[in-house]
């Protein structure tokens, strides 16, 4: 079927449509990495959003459900350059043309995905339009730019978890198949009891989680201070989500309430509401932050590492107080700040992604220093 994208700013792209037959709105933004388009469908940081893949051929080795980040996919709609109608890998358990038409996930292809980019990287992300039943230009510009803008949007409480759950050894055992992952606890550490905000939560984060020694309870992201403290945590963990953190006053919050009385590790949309709970502003950045292959350089040791990220906005670091906070990771493509740590508190954030999966895997240790945060807290 016949499909076309429509940008606020009037242009158009036409190609071929696949997955689900309608429309998608949302803003449009780029992923540069080479593997990993489920785990990029099914992570809720992309609620709102249609998701344009820099690598020219998608879909090539299907889908599976251990491979989801979420029950389902978050993002509006997918665009490639080439989508593979056949899957060539030994796990695939669905086609993944079938996969977005089983989800209702429009996907646009055939079209110049590096004129796009290059449109998207000059001009910055902005609203767009996919349908496979109009074709009129005027029209899907129009609903473009009727589409609310991401600035001001607080997505977090939508993607979140209505109630509370646990998420233990054998929850990743059964997802995985995975026995290493499935070891809570090692002999010589006790099990911990970690407090998970979901924002955005990714099954990746939790299994990671679990596989330093924990035992992990997620709560709705508006879930108070004390209705956690309640729960007698060992550390709290905040998690990725979607929109802007500005609006996600609730969570910034509970943060403040907070510090000082429990170790607190934070990751993407985390690190954003940690900035702002230690009196930092944030900005949405051109055109984002998404992709595998993002080097960011850790100050205390002068490593490089080669990271995920997937965001729209960072924190301000002129509005960090240094009497309190280190910086310790920065973005070396354009110098965004990508980490902080409390220099007398237990708290450090980050803004890209450990726990990603497809990879890389050079940011696994942070997991381990919560862990080390926590022991060293509990002691």
């Amino acid at each position: 079927m016949q499909a076309t994208l429509a940008l606020e700013d009037g242009r158009i792209f036409a190609g071929e449509g696949y997955g689900a037959p309608g429309e998608a709105l949302g803003e449009v933004v780029f992923n540069t990495s080479l593997t990993g388009y489920q785990e990029i469908a099914t992570d809720p940081s992309y609620a709102g959003q249609i998701v344009v893949m820099t690598n020219p051929q998608i879909g090539n080795y299907g889908t599976n459900e251990a491979d989801n980040e979420a029950q389902k996919p978050y993002i509006e709609g997918l665009i490639v350059r080439e989508f593979s109608p056949v899957s060539s890998n030994w796990r695939s358990e669905r086609v993944t043309d079938e996969y977005m038409e089983r989800y209702k996930v429009p996907v646009l292809g055939e079209i110049d995905t590096r004129a796009l980019v290059r449109h998207l990287r000059t001009h910055g992300v902005m609203r767009g339009c996919i349908s496979t039943i109009d074709t009129n230009p005027e029209s899907l510009v129009a609903k473009a730019r009727s589409i609310p803008r991401m600035d001001g949007m607080d997505l977090a409480r939508v993607v979140s978890t209505p109630t509370s759950y646990s998420f233990a050894s054998s929850d990743a055992m059964a997802e995985t198949g995975n026995p290493l992952l499935a070891a809570a606890a090692a002999a010589d550490r006790p099990l911990l009891h970690v407090v998970a905000y979901d924002f955005g939560i990714k099954r990746n984060i939790l299994r990671m989680l679990t596989r330093e020694g924990c035992r992990v309870t997620v709560v709705p992201a508006q879930t108070t201070a004390d209705q956690v403290m309640e729960l007698k945590p060992d550390g709290v963990f905040l998690s990725n989500g979607p929109g802007d953190p500005e609006p996600v006053d609730y969570a910034v919050k509970a943060i403040r309430e907070m510090l000082g009385r429990v170790p607190i590790f934070g990751i993407c949309l985390g690190h954003q509401l940690t900035g702002l709970a230690l009196g930092g502003k944030t900005y949405k950045l051109k055109f984002g932050h998404h992709g595998g292959n993002h080097p960011v350089k850790n100050l205390g040791t002068g490593k490089v590492e080669i990271t995920a990220h997937n965001h729209n906005f960072a924190v301000d670091p002129e509005s960090i107080h240094n009497n309190d906070v280190d910086l310790t990771h920065v973005d070396l493509n354009d110098n965004t700040l990508e980490g902080l740590r409390h220099k007398s508190l237990p708290l450090f954030s980050v803004q890209y992604h450990p726990e990603a999966a497809p990879g890389p895997h050079d940011s696994n240790y942070l997991f381990h220093d919560f862990r080390r945060m926590m022991d060293e807290w509990k002691g």
